[in-house]
């Protein structure tokens, strides 16, 4: 998520604590009780990415600590919360798509937490028995997810880093959950570009992909520099020396790359804002203003 950089940078107003006080030896969070969703072992006097981003789109998953560090990205860079909407817009329609080519079940990797229009709600509008696992390798993403997910038996989420996509395969829940013998929806969306080269992007995409069947699908959203301004490029630079996850942003080229044994769907690797736009959306006049990129595709030839 593109907030990990602006938590981490100290000089940002990131004040605070929430408000919480005891009340019969339990705690009182933003004014009511601990919510379901947040299970003890979550410090909610800490701010988390995956709350933040929730905040961005404009769900109820977040706490003060939380609207605090959104509203110190959004004053350094005031459409954050249009480009997390856009990012979700993408994603949907994205699984709109997966689900009605006839897949009905999906490996969403970087998931954070499933709120505001979650992955398998989507899906579930096209197939109601719809399978997902959601990965993520933040701690209090999977624990917030977990919680909100325990009354589901066809969605889950599980502790995995995409640096390590052997150890997500073997996954006894991931292959409990999803049938590999099946296309399988497979989605990196704002993930990959806090990938380093060092890691080999596109072999980390060709191993997960490998292990699909034909017919499967991958959805990709990354940060590029393509057509940034240089006050962009300084922004990057300045997150990347003080985030303890710096972000890789790639070309068009690149991203091309990451699609090896997929074919790309229409229309191709095109900038966020330009990927199957609804027909009564205004025209985005600056889609490269969102330094992101999108592409759909689909696994052809035999399996891995």
């Amino acid at each position: 998520m593109m907030v990990v950089g602006v938590m981490a940078i100290g000089r940002w107003p990131m004040a605070g604590r929430c408000s919480a006080v005891g009340i019969g030896g339990r705690r009182v969070v933003d004014g009511g009780m601990r919510p379901d969703w947040a299970p003890k072992s979550i410090d909610l006097n800490a701010p988390s990415a995956a709350r933040v981003w929730d905040y961005f789109l404009g769900g109820s998953h977040n706490f003060t600590v939380d609207r605090q560090v959104a509203d110190a990205a959004i004053a350094m860079k005031p459409d954050m919360p249009e480009l997390a909407r856009t990012v979700r817009v993408y994603l949907h329609r994205a699984v709109e798509a997966i689900a009605q080519a006839g897949v009905k079940q999906f490996l969403d990797i970087g998931a954070g937490i499933p709120t505001v229009g979650a992955v398998h709600e989507v899906a579930r509008a096209v197939h109601p028995d719809a399978a997902v696992v959601y990965v993520d390798h933040d701690p209090i993403a999977v624990a917030h997810s977990q919680a909100l997910l325990r009354d589901d038996p066809y969605a889950s989420a599980v502790r995995g880093d995409l640096r390590e996509p052997e150890n997500i395969l073997a996954d006894e829940q991931v292959r409990a959950a999803l049938d590999f013998r099946q296309p399988i929806g497979l989605l990196l969306c704002g993930v990959l570009h806090f990938v380093a080269d060092d890691y080999d992007p596109a072999g980390i995409v060709a191993t997960l992909g490998s292990a699909l069947a034909p017919g499967s699908f991958l959805a990709v959203q990354h940060a590029t520099n393509d057509a940034q301004p240089a006050e962009t490029v300084e922004m990057l630079r300045m997150w990347n020396a003080n985030s303890p996850e710096p972000m890789y942003w790639r070309s068009r080229g690149q991203i091309v790359e990451l699609f090896g044994g997929f074919e790309l769907l229409e229309p191709g690797v095109v900038f966020l804002p330009m990927w199957r736009p609804g027909q009564r959306e205004r025209v985005e006049e600056h889609p490269e203003r969102f330094a992101s990129y999108a592409a759909l595709g689909r696994k052809v030839g035999g399996g891995g």
